[in-house]
C-alpha cells in the first residue's frame, strides 16, 4: 500500500482509484501517479472496485476493460450513477477500438490502450483532475449560443455534458446551423479552454498537401521543405482539434486519420520517429456520413470512432420563436460595428423573416440583415430591404401572380395556422405545440391576420 494510502481521514479515498487485475500493470500505475504527488488506491476487481466507490470519493478512475467477474464498463456504468463528478478512463488491449467506443460512450471521458505509455498516462491524469470540477466561466461560454426555444435549450445543456468529457463528437446539422460555433464552445467550456482550438476545413485542402497539414514535416523531406513544420496535430495538442466538412475528406488520407486518432501518435513527413500527441476530436459535416459509409465514401471504422457522441444542430426552421431574437441580435452588432443608430424592422419586415425558410440557416439570416441595413433608409427595414427569394418561402395553392410578397407570406402563414387549427380541433394551445411557437405568438399572428378561432384550451 502506497504512503499517501495511509494518510487517507476515513470515507475519503485516495485521489485516483486504480482497478486492474493484473498486479504488475496496477504497480506501473501507482509508482507512477505517486511520483506526480498523488494517493492511490487499487482493486482487483468489479466487486472490489464497487465497494471501495461505494465506501469512499475519489477524484479520478482508470480502470481495465476485461476483469475477472466482469467488465470495466460496468464501473463506468457504476461511477455514472452514483458519483456523477469522477472521471472514469479505460485500459483496453491494443487494438481493441470497439471496447474504447462503447466506454466512451458509456460515460467515460477518455482511454488508455496496453501497453500503457506512461507519459500518455500523465497527460490524461492531468486532463482528468481538471475536468472535475468544470473550467471556470464554462456557464457563461455556453450561453454564447443565441436561442430560448427547447431545441436550443437541449443542445446547450448537451455542451455542458460533452465539456466535462473528452469522447470525440460529431456535429451534425445543416450548413450556416452554428457547428464551428458549437465546437468552440465544447472547448471554451472544459478543461482544454487554456490550451488551442483548431479548426480545419477538410474540403479546402488539396489532396496533395494533406498528409503534411495534418501531420507537418521534416526540413529536406521534399522540395520547398525548407524548415521544419508542425501538422495540425502538434499544433492542438494538449487542445481541441476541429475537423470541418470531414466527409470530404479522400478514403487515403481517412486511413491515416484513423490511425492517428487510435495510436494517439503522429509521424512527420520525412521523419523516423513518432510523435505522441493529446487532441481531443470534434468533427462536423452538413452531409450524412452513415449514407456515405453506404456508398463506400466513408470509412466504417473512422465513423465509428468520430460518431462516439452526436450533437445535432437544430435548423432555423426547427426553432422559429428565435427568428426575430436572433435577428435583433444581429442588428445591434453590426450597427455597432458599423457606428449607427439600431434600425427598427417593421411588422412587415418581421413577418417577412417569419415566414422565411432560411436554407442558409444563421449564416444566411446573417447575411440578408447585413445587406438590409446597406439598403435601407432611415431607422426602419422594410420587406423590400430584406430581398427575399420567393422561392424559399411556403408554397400557397391559389397564390396570384400580382400578389405582393407580404400577401404571399400571410397566405403562408394564415394557411399554417389553420392546418394546426383543423389537426387539433380548434384548440389554439395544441396547435400552437404543433406549430412550435409559444401560445402568445400563435394568438398574436392570429390577431394580426384577422383570424377567428375557437377559444378552448386558451390557457397560458
Amino acid at each position: 500500500m502506497s504512503e499517501s494510502a495511509e494518510r487517507r481521514t476515513k470515507g475519503r479515498g485516495a485521489d485516483v482509484l486504480i482497478v486492474d487485475d493484473e498486479a504488475d500493470i496496477r504497480e506501473l500505475i501507482e509508482l507512477s501517479l505517486v511520483r506526480m504527488g498523488l494517493g492511490v488506491d487499487a482493486a482487483g476487481s468489479v466487486a472490489e472496485a464497487r465497494k471501495l466507490i461505494d465506501e469512499r470519493t475519489y477524484r479520478l478512475c482508470l480502470t481495465d476493460m476485461r476483469l475477472p467477474d466482469g467488465e470495466g464498463i460496468e464501473i463506468v456504468r457504476h461511477i455514472a450513477a452514483t458519483a456523477v463528478d469522477v472521471p472514469v478512463a479505460v485500459i483496453t488491449a491494443y487494438g481493441s477500438t470497439d471496447n474504447a467506443i462503447a466506454a466512451l460512450k458509456a460515460g467515460a471521458f477518455d482511454y488508455l490502450a496496453k501497453p500503457v505509455a506512461l507519459d500518455q498516462l500523465r497527460t490524461l491524469v492531468k486532463s482528468a483532475l481538471e475536468i472535475s470540477p468544470p473550467a471556470a466561466g464554462a456557464s457563461a461560454g455556453v450561453t454564447q449560443l443565441m436561442g430560448e426555444s427547447s431545441a436550443m435549450q437541449q443542445v446547450r445543456g448537451m455542451i455542458e455534458r460533452l465539456s466535462k468529457s473528452l469522447a470525440p463528437v460529431y456535429i451534425s446539422g445543416e450548413s450556416g446551423s452554428g457547428k464551428e460555433r458549437a465546437a468552440r464552445l465544447i472547448h471554451a467550456s472544459g478543461a482544454r479552454a487554456a490550451k488551442s482550438f483548431v479548426g480545419v476545413n477538410c474540403g479546402a485542402i488539396p489532396e496533395n498537401l494533406m498528409e503534411s497539414e495534418f501531420f507537418g514535416y521534416r526540413k529536406g523531406a521534399f522540395t520547398g521543405a525548407e524548415s521544419d513544420r508542425e501538422g495540425f496535430f502538434q499544433a492542438a495538442d494538449g487542445g481541441t482539434l476541429f475537423l470541418d466538412e470531414v466527409a470530404d475528406l479522400p478514403l487515403a488520407m481517412q486511413v491515416k486519420l484513423l490511425r492517428a486518432i487510435q495510436e494517439k501518435r503522429v509521424r512527420r513527413i520525412g521523419d523516423t520517429q513518432e510523435q505522441s500527441v493529446d487532441v481531443r476530436i470534434i468533427c462536423a459535416t452538413h452531409q450524412n456520413l452513415k449514407e456515405r459509409v453506404e456508398q463506400g465514401k466513408f470509412r466504417q471504422d473512422l465513423f465509428y470512432r468520430l460518431n462516439v457522441i452526436e450533437l445535432k444542430m437544430p435548423s432555423l426552421r426547427e426553432r422559429p420563436d428565435d427568428i426575430l431574437a436572433l435577428a435583433g441580435y444581429i442588428l445591434k452588432r453590426l450597427a455597432s460595428e458599423a457606428g449607427i443608430r439600431v434600425p427598427r424592422m417593421t411588422p412587415a419586415a418581421e413577418r417577412a423573416l417569419l415566414g422565411y425558410s432560411f436554407p442558409g440557416n444563421v449564416r444566411e439570416l446573417e447575411n440578408i440583415l447585413e445587406r438590409a441595413l446597406a439598403l435601407s433608409i432611415g431607422d426602419e427595414i422594410e420587406v423590400e430591404d430584406l430581398h427575399l427569394d420567393p422561392a424559399d418561402c411556403a408554397n400557397v395553392p391559389g397564390q396570384s401572380e400580382g400578389d405582393s410578397l407580404q400577401d404571399y407570406l400571410d397566405a403562408v402563414e394564415k394557411q399554417a395556422i389553420n392546418e394546426a387549427l383543423g389537426k387539433t380541433s380548434g384548440n389554439r394551445t395544441a396547435a400552437a405545440r404543433v406549430l412550435g411557437v409559444t401560445f402568445r405568438s400563435l394568438r398574436y399572428r392570429m390577431e394580426r391576420l384577422g383570424m377567428k378561432g375557437e377559444r378552448g384550451g386558451e390557457s397560458e
